[in-house]
């Protein structure tokens, strides 16, 4: 497993900050139409809720408050999961793009838990979740350079990668991509993580030949 820490400043401000891990050897590929099934039976479901009531839900509240709590406005800086609830409760749909990255929206659409999955091996060294210092950006995924300062950001020996409101492409999945490291940005402690990790799992392992998977739980 990967070694990754989290910033003993971060934990200062946000005490219940956790993360979920799973590493996994994958294979990128198309949805097959199970899970295409599942997910947009998700995103039916969650279609049904008020654009008003979006970021009511416990997850996303506790990351809005972490956010605060880290001098970022939540209002400007959703989190991933929180852009994506308000983007379905528009009746706007999620775009598909692979089986692992589907899976991992389908997981935070239905947790409220912001999530990032990555290529392994586009990381270096040890990781470091920590607030990202003022003046810190990257290009987010299919953004232009996105402002980062004050976030919760991954780190590594090449710089930042990744955090809840958007990913940097450096790290992102790809075809070729076959090492995998899935995240969950907890807030609120690492109760549901188990759980949580236990159903990645199962998916990963199911639509995306997913196997020789560790997994680590950091509070």
């Amino acid at each position: 497993m990967v070694a990754v820490k989290i910033d003993e400043t971060l934990k200062e401000r946000c005490p219940d900050a956790a993360l979920g891990l799973l590493q996994a050897k994958v294979a990128v590929a198309p949805d097959p139409e199970e899970f295409l099934a599942l997910l947009n039976g998700k995103i039916a479901e969650l279609s049904e809720v008020e654009l008003s009531q979006a970021n009511k839900r416990d997850k996303i509240q506790t990351t809005r408050k972490a956010y605060k709590a880290l001098g970022k406005e939540p209002n400007r800086y959703r989190s991933s999961a929180e852009a994506m609830c308000r983007r379905i409760a528009k009746e706007r749909g999620l775009y598909y793009i692979n089986n692992v990255v589907d899976i991992n929206n389908y997981l935070s659409i239905k947790s409220g838990y912001s999530m990032g999955t990555y290529d392994l091996a586009k990381t270096k060294g040890d990781i470091l979740w920590m607030s990202a210092p003022e003046g810190t950006a990257y290009r987010g995924i299919g953004k232009d350079v996105l402002n980062i300062e004050f976030l919760p950001v991954l780190f590594d020996e090449e710089g930042p990668f990744g955090n809840p409101t958007s990913d940097n492409d450096r790290t992102m999945i790809t075809d070729a991509t076959e090492d995998l490291l899935l995240v969950y940005y907890a807030f609120d402690g690492a109760e549901d993580l188990p759980a949580l990790l236990s159903e990645a799992k199962d998916l990963l392992e199911k639509y995306a030949g997913g196997r020789e998977f560790e997994t680590e739980i950091l509070i």
